[in-house]
């Protein structure tokens, strides 16, 4: 068995009720939107000198997601594809959000994060099973793979 398929099932143990894994597809997607955006908001003063080609997005969220694309990599090149287009669209969305609402970005993504967090322990507590990453941190980075692979398995696209 792939360490991928090894992961997703060590994973869905813990997923196995329909409210928590309703709650998983809202949260994980939002938890991973508010760390980028945090991220995001971290002053980038060396950034954009180093990496202009980059524009807005010479930032230490981009530096940090390619670390993670580098992860997913390991894992699977499918999964890292949907990973890397689920990942620029958090980008964007953030780029978005620091445009239009400056200096505000880290308190939407701050506020998202909590309220996520918050659910996703509800969740656990319906399973009544702890959250994998407790166990392992590496799960904080299967959560949204986990989610990406079903959208893959529905489209008849391997992983």
């Amino acid at each position: 068995m792939r360490k991928i398929d090894e992961l997703f099932d060590e994973y869905g143990q813990s997923h196995q009720n329909m409210t928590n894994k309703l709650i998983h597809w809202v949260c994980v997607p939002a938890i991973f939107f508010s760390i980028v955006g945090l991220i995001f908001s971290i002053p980038t003063e060396p950034l954009p000198d180093l990496l202009p080609f980059l524009g807005n997005f010479a930032n230490w969220a981009t530096v940090v997601l390619v670390l993670v694309l580098i992860y997913y990599l390991m894992l699977s090149m499918p999964l890292t594809l949907g990973m890397f287009l689920f990942s620029a669209l958090c980008l964007a969305l953030a780029n978005f959000i620091d445009l239009n609402l400056p200096g505000k970005l880290w308190m939407v993504s701050l506020g998202l994060f909590l309220l996520a967090w918050i659910l996703q322990f509800y969740g656990h507590k319906i399973e009544g099973k702890k959250p994998t990453f407790l166990k392992d941190l590496q799960f904080l980075l299967i959560g949204p793979a986990w989610l990406m692979h079903f959208i893959y398995k529905k489209w008849g696209i391997a992983y």
